[in-house]
């Protein structure tokens, strides 16, 4: 009965790490695809996994070393992405930690970011997901730029 017991609450941990990393996996997928579109280009591929009514916004220092937060039109983002343009747009993240609770996910990931293969800046981006009918969609991106001191 204690070997059936053990053997239960082992069960039904497994399940529960197995659906927890399935959720985890699908919610970095998201974004993997997110810059996948962006560095071919795609728009139509970048806007399958994010919110009609994203917000996009970036925290950085003006001239005199205080911090502000800019906010873009995610429209107004895409038609740069989506325009031709010579060098590829390369966004390259480490995903650092992955929460999620329920239809809620946020992820935080420090990335360099390229224009082709030059160094432009870095900084961390942090997501936040929906789960909805359609899976994960991005709604909100939020993140730092800097020319020096990138995160590893």
């Amino acid at each position: 009965m204690k070997k059936l017991l053990i053997t239960g609450l082992l069960l039904t941990f497994s399940v529960g790490l197995f659906a927890q990393q399935s959720a985890t996996d699908a919610v970095k997928q998201v974004v993997i695809t997110m810059f996948d579109g962006m560095r071919k280009g795609d728009t139509t591929l970048f806007r399958s996994v994010i919110a009609k009514d994203m917000i996009l916004q970036s925290v950085a220092n003006d001239k005199t070393g205080k911090a502000i937060i800019t906010t873009e039109n995610i429209n107004d983002f895409l038609k740069v992405v989506g325009t031709p343009h010579t060098a590829i747009y390369d966004e390259r993240i480490t995903f650092g930690t992955v929460n999620i609770d329920g239809d809620l996910a946020s992820v935080w990931a420090p990335y360099k970011f390229y224009l082709g293969d030059k160094f432009s800046h870095c900084g961390v981006d942090v997501f936040q997901l929906l789960k909805t009918t359609d899976g994960w969609k991005i709604i909100y991106i939020v993140d730092t730029r800097r020319k020096d001191n990138c995160v590893e």
